[in-house]
């Protein structure tokens, strides 16, 4: 029988989940589909600017994001949230107030949450993590799982989804997981998977220059909500919003950039109508990361924790973990970690 654990999956909870198996000298392989690390999490950079295309912030009472970003020497900064909102109602009249930001409070890092995944990815030798490798399949006989990858079959002792249940799905299950437990894996909620992020990259801050915080508001959308996005110090400056409209609404890049940039010239006037760059990632488009049933809006924050169904599969061989299944700050950057950590302490106490 193998003593290897096999992670599938290379964002921030199976990157951390390999940190912690590297530091107890542990057996693992880890792998993700994609040809890079970090998931959900990209960084696009633009000159010296680094602009999060996914997650961005953590807050104050989240202390495992906090102690990693301190471990590596990361540098965190309070989100810019000076000066007045602005708001848009349905007919695209916009009005300016006073307010708090509603993101006020948020921390970002410095160089983009990819600086952490870069760090994390450091600490693990070349020897135990690939990318481009997509798991198809996996087979169990009561004594190990049989892995198929790269069109080669490769033995574990254990193996562990630190990915949505929906993703996890698609792979080829021998014997066939119960029905209840496919049940469960489709009926998670994929944090951020419907979500499409534009970030408009300028070289001037006009919008503070102007008293305003970069906060706005809109019922007309296309971005119903818009943040400042700018590095701590320096340039190039930013504003990011949230696309409100639907999956399938926004199939046409094209025309919605064009959308975004007339939806700016509304909010901050012409000042804004020739951004240097204006980066666009359509979530519910990637297939690492959506599946169809997540086109359907996400109205709320789902209720997310250990999934029923989802334990002792395979004699408890086949471990569910990632953000999708924490018990504590679900689709947060701290429910990653927490699931890794609890992942981790399931395999040592295993041996």
């Amino acid at each position: 029988m193998s003593n290897r654990t096999l992670i599938i999956g290379g964002g921030l909870s199976g990157l951390a989940l390999a940190d912690m198996l590297e530091r107890q000298g542990r057996d693992y392989l880890l792998l993700d589909a994609r040809g890079r690390f970090g998931g959900r999490i990209k960084t696009q950079h633009v000159d010296d600017g680094s602009f999060d295309m996914g997650p961005a912030w953590f807050w104050s009472g989240q202390p495992k994001i906090a102690a990693l970003i301190e471990r590596f020497s990361l540098k965190a900064f309070e989100q810019y949230a000076t000066g007045d909102l602005i708001f848009e109602d349905e007919r695209g009249q916009v009005q300016r107030g006073a307010g708090l930001s509603s993101m006020a409070g948020s921390w970002r890092v410095s160089g983009g949450l990819s600086a952490l995944i870069d760090a994390l990815v450091e600490q693990i030798p070349q020897s135990k993590r690939a990318l481009n490798s997509e798991v198809s399949a996996l087979s169990y006989d009561d004594s190990n799982i049989r892995a198929r990858f790269r069109g080669e079959t490769s033995n574990f002792d254990k193996v562990v989804f630190a990915m949505p249940p929906r993703i996890a799905a698609q792979v080829t299950f021998d014997p066939p997981l119960p029905d209840n437990a496919r049940s469960a894996m489709a009926n998670v909620p994929t944090w951020m998977a419907g979500q499409a992020k534009a970030v408009a990259v300028y070289e001037m801050a006009f919008w503070r220059d102007a008293g305003l915080s970069g906060d706005a508001m809109s019922r007309r959308g296309p971005m119903v909500e818009i943040h400042d996005a700018s590095p701590e110090t320096g340039g190039p400056f930013a504003l990011f919003g949230f696309i409100g409209v639907s999956p399938r609404d926004r199939t046409d890049e094209q025309a919605l950039r064009g959308y975004i940039i007339a939806q700016l010239i509304r909010l901050f006037g012409e000042v804004a109508a020739e951004p240097k760059a204006l980066l666009l990632k359509d979530w519910a488009f990637d297939p690492r990361t959506a599946t169809q049933a997540d086109q359907a809006p996400m109205y709320a924050h789902p209720t997310y924790g250990s999934a029923r169904n989802l334990s002792d599969l395979w004699d408890g061989r086949l471990i569910f973990s990632g953000t999708e299944v924490a018990d504590q700050f679900g689709g947060y950057l701290e429910g990653a970690l927490g699931t890794s950590e609890v992942t981790f302490n399931l395999l040592i106490s295993d041996t």
